[in-house]
């Protein structure tokens, strides 16, 4: 799921979870992929920053539509709790893609967007033929940014089934 939010919405989202804390620990834990505009006074610090709210460490890849061709890069690895900035100055583009591995649990953020990660490092040009050049085909999640300066990512807890289970 991917929830947007502006600044009057965030506040009565956090009453929300405040208030239904204690009855959602009861649930079962599903995915929420939170995409939020990181709302400042300024626009000094425009960037894509990803926030990991799990208790577990993550890596992260992105994807993007580059010069010519369609580029992913990865990956950036994000502790629990804390935040990482993947894309830093004003966002050139609308849409990014997404895909993140639980490190510590397994298991998986991702979409129906594919394409190609490696197990290092990695920038890699196109979405065809990942496997047969070497690559892994994933699944990344559309993120929009709404042509926002800066947006801020948030991963929380991942389904038990469907697209990114475990």
């Amino acid at each position: 799921m991917l929830t947007l939010l502006d600044d009057d919405e965030k506040k009565g989202e956090r009453k929300k979870k405040k208030k239904g804390k204690e009855k959602k620990e009861m649930e079962n834990k599903r995915l929420l992929l939170l995409a939020s505009w990181h709302a400042t006074a300024t626009t000094a610090h425009a960037e894509l920053r990803l926030c990991n709210k799990t208790p577990s460490r993550v890596g992260i890849a992105i994807g993007y539509k580059g010069q010519g061709d369609w580029v992913s890069e990865g990956w950036w690895n994000v502790d629990a709790d804390s935040c990482q900035v993947v894309v830093d100055g004003p966002l050139p583009s609308r849409y990014y893609y997404l895909y993140a591995l639980d490190y510590d649990d397994g298991g998986a953020w991702g979409g129906t967007a594919y394409m190609c990660t490696d197990e290092k490092e990695f920038t890699i040009e196109g979405t065809e033929d990942c496997v047969a050049r070497g690559y892994q085909k994933r699944g990344f999640v559309e993120v929009d940014t709404r042509d926002k300066p800066s947006w801020t990512v948030q991963l929380t807890e991942r389904p038990t089934v469907g697209i990114g289970g475990r």
